[in-house]
Order: C-alpha cells, then sequence, then structure tokens
C-alpha cells in the first residue's frame, strides 16, 4: 500500500529467487471477507503479480497444478492451509471473523472435494499465525454472529469482558470449522 510498484515487484522477485520459483509463479486472491474460492489453473499464472486479476472477490484458492504458488495476504486475519495428500491439491484462504463465522474453512473443502475428489481422511490443515484471543477484542454484535454459528462452543470461543466487548479465539473456531467438516483432530496444526 503506497509502495512503488517497481519496488513492490522487485521484492516479490528476490522473495521468489531466494524460495526457488519465479514470481510468474505466482497467484493472488483479491480479498473481500467472503467465503469465495476459485480453482487455480495455470493460466492464472502471474495473476496479480505480473498481470492483473481478471477475478473479484476471492478469498480461498485450490489448486492441483504443480509450480503454483498461492498467495494471499493477512494482517489480525486467519491463513488457513490445506493439503490433499492422496490428490497432490492444495488450498489457501483468508479467514478473518467474517470468512471463520461464514466457515471458509469448510468452504475450502468443500470446492477441493468437488474439483479433486479429495477425502478429508487425506487432508492435512494448518491455521497459520494470526491475532491470538487475548488480543482480539469485538463487539456484541460479532459475538452474537459467533454465538449463534457456534451454540455448542460459544463458551470456548467467547470470553465476555463486560460492557458489550469480548475476546475471540479465531484459532479455535477454525479447528472447530475443520473438524465438523471432516477432517481428524490429529490432522490439524494450529501456530500459536
Amino acid at each position: 500500500r503506497g509502495d512503488e510498484d517497481a519496488a513492490v515487484h522487485e521484492n516479490y522477485r528476490r522473495f521468489a529467487a531466494a524460495l526457488g520459483f519465479s514470481e510468474k509463479d505466482i497467484v493472488t486472491s483479491d480479498q473481500t471477507h467472503t467465503a469465495n474460492v476459485r480453482i487455480v489453473t495455470d493460466e492464472d499464472r502471474g495473476n496479480g503479480i505480473t498481470k492483473p486479476r481478471p477475478y473479484t472477490d476471492v478469498d480461498g484458492m485450490i489448486t492441483n497444478v504443480r509450480g503454483l504458488v498461492l498467495a494471499t495476504f493477512y494482517a489480525d486475519c486467519v491463513p488457513l492451509y490445506f493439503v490433499d495428500t492422496e490428490h497432490h491439491a492444495i488450498g489457501l484462504s483468508h479467514s478473518g471473523w467474517r470468512g471463520t463465522v461464514g466457515r471458509m474453512g469448510a468452504a475450502t473443502i468443500r470446492a477441493m472435494q468437488k474439483h479433486y475428489g479429495t477425502d478429508t481422511k487425506h487432508l492435512i490443515c494448518a491455521i497459520g499465525p494470526s491475532i491470538c484471543q487475548d488480543c482480539y477484542e469485538v463487539s456484541e454484535d460479532v459475538a452474537e454472529a459467533f454465538a449463534k454459528e457456534f451454540p455448542d462452543n460459544e463458551k470456548e470461543i467467547l470470553k465476555s469482558k463486560g460492557g458489550g466487548k469480548y475476546l475471540l479465539d479465531l484459532w479455535r473456531a477454525n479447528e472447530i470449522v475443520f473438524m465438523e467438516a471432516g477432517v481428524p483432530k490429529e490432522q490439524i496444526v494450529t501456530t500459536n
């Protein structure tokens, strides 16, 4: 944001070179805090980096194309990673509070099941670095949305601070989404 395009592209080039791929292999999302998932093909190579994205409203991406690098963007929001070890497909999704209450993790799994035949017994999921419950204060309307969507887990994911303020555990909420979608608990990794 606000950086010169040439400097941004050079940073992508350096990052890609350091990890052993080309910046032309990167495909970026167009995040709008939805549960929309896009199937990424070889034609998408470079979208958002070396050429404009021909799509909008994409918070999750899946692919089975070798060599594509999926890239999404985060501040406090939760990165969700998916690896289908049987069909060699991957997914990457952005899940803030709206995506989590909208079950972005389940939407990504359903897309992988539909397009790649993914079976959750062969799916490894990870919840990446993001804001923790102790740091994430939300208002009553957000807490109510989570209480409604996760009625059996409300006490696990919400702590009242009083005055209509709550602390929200997006990590635990996404673990619940994964498990309810059929991913075995031992195949879910959560960073700290």
